[in-house]
């Protein structure tokens, strides 16, 4: 038993320093989440089942925090985060054709949101705030705004070039 505990502690290193950090108080669930969330990128469910166990609070209760809360995600992302505004001005000017393309390239569709090489991750958003530009996307933290499907492939190939060169 002694051995197994172990084993699951080294592989939770980087939880157990967050949870020390906020000395194993329940009422830190949502930073504790966002660190973790920090180091994994995702909130892992095994994961959530460790803060859970380690804070004496119910799974149930971590989970519902975690999908509460729009900042948390419950998937592995890619290394790069596409987000197309879908809202009134960019639905107008296409966006849904920026979407497919996003989707057509990148092998995914409307339940696969990341690639398989683990490099794009597509979300639909409601609004970038950039109404001007539509439509616009986001990749990370770079803006571009009116797209087109061949500015789209454009994009998907820089950042493709970019990831091979890191």
């Amino acid at each position: 038993m002694q051995k197994n505990t172990q084993e699951f502690k080294t592989n939770f290193e980087t939880v157990c320093a967050i949870l020390e950090k906020h000395e194993f108080n329940p009422h830190m669930l949502v930073p504790i989440l966002q660190e973790v969330q920090a180091a994994y990128s995702y909130l892992p469910e095994d994961v959530m089942n460790y803060v859970a166990n380690a804070l004496k609070i119910t799974p149930g209760t971590v989970f519902g925090v975690a999908t509460f809360y729009s900042h948390f995600a419950l998937e592995s992302k890619g290394k790069y985060i596409i987000r197309v505004c879908n809202g009134t001005a960019c639905h107008v000017r296409k966006a849904v054709e920026i979407i497919k393309v996003f989707q057509t390239e990148l092998g995914l569709d409307d339940k696969k949101h990341t690639s398989d090489d683990n490099l794009f991750t597509l979300e639909e958003v409601a609004c970038i705030g950039a109404c001007g530009l539509a439509p616009v996307i986001t990749i990370n933290d770079d803006v571009y705004g009116a797209m087109t499907k061949e500015k789209t492939i454009e994009l998907i190939n820089k950042y493709k070039e970019e990831a091979v060169n890191a």
